[in-house]
């Protein structure tokens, strides 16, 4: 029944960032319901591992490396999606990233580099997409992720922060504008989900002070921070994606979907040990451990 009503078998889809981590869940994601996927990435080995593994479920495959910081190789990606695919119907733009640091440290060139990898990309990738969809006149519908940082006063991700909050209007803004033709534009919020993407935006040095964390004490804090308890997996985003690109979501256009486990409705509210429950700041029990008021272990 749910096969029959998402209708996304024969559809033909454009991954971005479409090799590795929540984009390899998403290509594959795509293929298995039928449908044949197009996508590039910047790892030529998780292009090539992805491609194998689209390919055994019998769909149509183009995979391209392409860097989307280069303008030259996102046309030239489209270019051959467009020649070898008679239709696209759908296209995800998960592409993007950032190196954690404080704003006054960053250079002309660093925040050049965060707009393009996380908003300027996208505008290109959005009109190829619609050119092409409006090839086949069936409408289509376009899901571009953001982040968690871009709803919240992220401290040291200042231009990414900006980058994807961009990212986020523009969604909304060209859904009403293309509503019409009958493409819907929506965004998937991530926030803690363990992809390479996340560790990448660490710097070395932290890094390495959390190497030194045990796991157990790791997961403790993730428990913390997210109301469900559990930090969201690839395929938690590629499931939002298979709503979002299908008739499931026909009517659905210029929303922004948070996949987080909760975090963005707690807003800050943490569950904090030794009694103190869910506030923003913890009281007695939490504080007297952190800094060891009074007889405490």
């Amino acid at each position: 029944m749910l096969d029959e009503r998402a209708k996304l078998t024969g559809k033909a889809a454009a991954i971005i960032g479409g090799g590795g981590g929540i984009g390899a869940a998403v290509t594959l994601a795509l293929a298995e319901c039928g449908v044949d996927v197009a996508f590039c990435d910047i790892d030529a080995a998780s292009l090539a591992r992805t491609e194998a593994q689209a390919r055994a479920f019998g769909r149509n495959v183009l995979a391209v490396r392409a860097d989307v910081m280069r303008e030259a190789e996102l046309d030239e990606f489209y270019a051959r999606l467009g020649e070898a695919f008679p239709r696209l119907d759908i296209a995800v733009n998960v592409a993007g990233g950032t190196l954690r640091g404080p704003f006054m440290s960053k250079t002309r060139a660093d925040y050049a580099a965060d707009i393009r990898r996380n908003y300027g990309y996208v505008l290109d990738s959005v009109h190829h997409a619609v050119t092409l969809m409006r090839r086949g006149k069936n409408g289509g519908s376009i899901v571009n992720f953001t982040t968690i940082e871009a709803h919240r006063g992220a401290a040291t991700f200042a231009v990414y922060a900006g980058a994807k909050a961009a990212t986020t209007n523009f969604t909304k803004a060209m859904a009403v504008e293309l509503g019409g033709e009958g493409i819907r534009l929506n965004t998937v919020v991530p926030d803690t989900t363990n992809s390479q993407g996340n560790i990448n935006a660490i710097p070395a040095a932290d890094a390495a002070s959390m190497a030194n964390v045990p796991p157990a004490a790791l997961a403790e804090g993730l428990k913390m921070y997210i109301p469900l308890k559990t930090q969201p997996g690839t395929d938690a985003l590629a499931n939002a994606v298979l709503f979002l690109v299908s008739d499931l979501a026909a009517s659905i256009t210029g929303i922004t979907l948070h996949v987080d486990g909760g975090t963005a409705a707690a807003a800050g509210f943490l569950d904090w040990p030794f009694g103190d429950g869910h506030l923003p700041v913890p009281f007695g029990g939490t504080l007297s451990r952190i800094y060891r008021v009074g007889d405490v272990d």
